[in-house]
């Protein structure tokens, strides 16, 4: 598994935004009188000590007061990570990226003609300025809903994968629910990074696990208790097997 953020000098990962009628009328208000918001599609380049990375954010509100988000860094293969702690305090903006080592975090200010998002991307006690410019709306796709998953698959499992001549510890976590399966993956060689699967389908004992973020994804089948099965990423595809992990 390629680990989305990989660490750079400073403790920073590589990461982880009047339609004028005549004689002066108009029918809408002036620019400056409107009401910046942080709701949009941003874009912005991350110089990074390593290279500059392409950045886009997408920000949008969701059942109030809560906003949704996602972030997306194409030179790390990684494409709309969630991003939690979202808040928007008038035109204060800050957003974490969850469960990735170090907590890449952003804070920010909207411009007063809501264009540009400026502050800094902090992570691991090292930061950096970030800049983002506004370049329509958001889009945020809706994943597939995640099915129900039996009990024999709910809990803990433990894997290894071997990619680019080394081997990477991997931990699945699947939890059951009423309205259909959550679950992570956890690179424990990584940072301990934990990625979260966006769906989870089960059909008899095949099983199948959807990251989007990170481009990759799990087909196995549960075979005496052993999850016999194949991760792909990109152009790439790897055996992996799951074991239950031990308590």
């Amino acid at each position: 598994m390629k680990n989305p953020l990989s660490t750079v000098s400073g403790g920073l990962s590589a990461l982880v935004f009047a339609v004028a009628l005549g004689a002066g009328l108009s029918l809408a208000p002036a620019a400056s009188a409107q009401t910046p918001t942080a709701a949009g599609h941003w874009t912005g380049v991350l110089e990074t000590p390593a290279q500059p990375l392409d950045v886009e954010v997408d920000l949008k509100p969701g059942t109030p007061p809560a906003w949704v988000g996602t972030i997306s860094i194409p030179a790390q293969n990684l494409k709309a990570f969630p991003l939690s702690s979202i808040d928007v305090q008038g035109t204060s903006v800050s957003f974490v990226m969850a469960n990735v080592p170090g907590t890449p975090t952003f804070k920010g200010t909207l411009a007063a003609d809501g264009m540009t998002l400026s502050g800094d991307f902090a992570q691991g006690g090292g930061s950096l300025p970030f800049k983002m410019t506004r370049k329509g709306d958001a889009v945020i796709a809706t994943p597939a809903r995640s099915t129900a998953i039996t009990k024999d698959l709910e809990g803990t499992w433990a894997g290894a994968l071997a990619v680019g001549g080394q081997t990477l510890r991997l931990t699945l976590k699947l939890a059951g629910g009423a309205d259909g399966a959550t679950g992570s993956i956890v690179s424990v060689d990584q940072g301990g990074a934990e990625i979260p699967i966006t769906t989870i389908t089960q059909a008899g004992s095949h099983l199948t696990l959807e990251l989007p973020s990170i481009a990759g994804s799990y087909s196995g089948d549960l075979k005496d208790g052993k999850l016999v099965g194949t991760w792909s990423q990109g152009p790439g595809s790897a055996p992996l097997d799951f074991t239950r992990a031990t308590p």
